[in-house]
């Protein structure tokens, strides 16, 4: 499996660089679509954005769904000083983007660096700024253009309600982890793709149907309430592992959710995923997950009626400058197929 836990890999990346903030999504669907179809699939765009790719099989239908939006922020006020006040898209802290590199997409096309910044920032200024509070208030984004008013920004044809995209700083080092933004979930989206990959070269027996399904809506809570295909029996979300305090996972394994702030995983679908682990000697951890939602918990929020679990390759940090490692990588994706291949 050594090649597609590399193309794995190199698909993480590539997605990592492609901005997308929930709502901002089109690039990367474009670059999903494009990718399967250069496979050899026939991708399927639904209404909400969603991308639904048929992989094959027969039987019961099951769908692995990742999702390719992001955290981000949006243009909530041009101040009168050209300094931009943003709106968070997603749940993270405010000291998690300070002093992040980030671009403001227009609506008409254009695209502007800028600096994420605290309000007042200098030290040599601002005796107070260790204590200042981190939130919308108190952070701006500071343009890299001559701006000194909010004429001068609507100039730009910058606005209210413009998307703000963050500089992934993407990194693979020497040692095989992955260092960026957005490894929840692009980690796991280029898992799939490669078990896509796998499964068009090798044509194994797949003992269901499989689909997967690339969401765009994840980071605000309704990612997977539609665009699942009929009859769907079986759903497991792939995102991210959440890694600290008493957890078991860590970047080098997969880790399979037994229960998360909605409630436990399907008993059946959790234990065949850990007996696979087991069986193909996988480097694996069983947790619980206390402050995390998925696109299956949306689902089932949406009246589907199916069997739902979750596993993803171990994510330190999440939701910041997150880290990742290959093995963790492998390790899903060795899972994945073993699932699908299994009766």
């Amino acid at each position: 499996m050594n090649g597609y836990i590399d193309y794995a890999v190199q698909q993480v990346i590539n997605l990592c660089n492609i901005p997308s903030p929930t709502g901002f999504t089109k690039r990367v669907q474009n670059y999903l679509v494009e990718e399967f179809v250069n496979l050899g699939y026939k991708p399927v765009l639904t209404n909400k954005g969603s991308v639904l790719v048929d992989l094959g099989g027969n039987g019961d239908v099951l769908v692995l769904a990742a999702h390719v939006d992001t955290l981000g922020a949006m243009v909530r006020a041009i101040k009168d000083n050209g300094r931009i006040r943003i709106s968070k898209i997603g749940g993270y802290p405010g000291n998690y983007i300070e002093t992040e590199n980030c671009i403001v997409h227009t609506r008409t096309g254009k695209e502007y660096s800028g600096t994420i910044q605290l309000v007042n920032p200098a030290v040599h200024v601002n005796k107070d700024v260790s204590d200042t509070k981190r939130d919308d208030s108190n952070m701006e984004v500071v343009l890299d253009e001559k701006v000194k008013s909010k004429e001068d920004v609507l100039k730009l044809e910058i606005n209210t309600g413009d998307f703000i995209s963050f500089d992934p700083r993407t990194v693979y080092t020497a040692s095989g982890f992955i260092k960026s933004r957005h490894l929840d979930d692009k980690a796991s989206a280029g898992v799939l793709i490669a078990l896509a990959k796998y499964i068009k070269d090798t044509a194994p027996q797949l003992h269901r149907k499989v689909y997967l399904l690339f969401t765009t809506y994840e980071e605000v809570g309704h990612g997977g309430c539609s665009g699942l295909p009929d009859n769907v029996k079986e759903m497991i979300s792939v995102d991210m592992g959440a890694v600290g305090d008493d957890l078991q996972a860590d970047e080098f394994k997969v880790s399979i959710c037994a229960k998360d702030s909605q409630g436990p995983y399907d008993y059946d679908i959790t234990t065949r995923l850990i007996e696979l682990a087991k069986k193909n000697n996988l480097n694996y951890a069983v947790d619980i997950y206390p402050y995390y939602g998925s696109d299956v918990d949306a689902a089932l929020s949406a009246g589907y009626d199916l069997k739902h679990g979750l596993i993803g390759p171990g994510v330190s940090a999440s939701h910041g400058y997150e880290r990742t490692h290959r093995e963790g990588i492998g390790n899903t994706l060795s899972l994945l197929k073993e699932y699908v291949e299994s009766p």
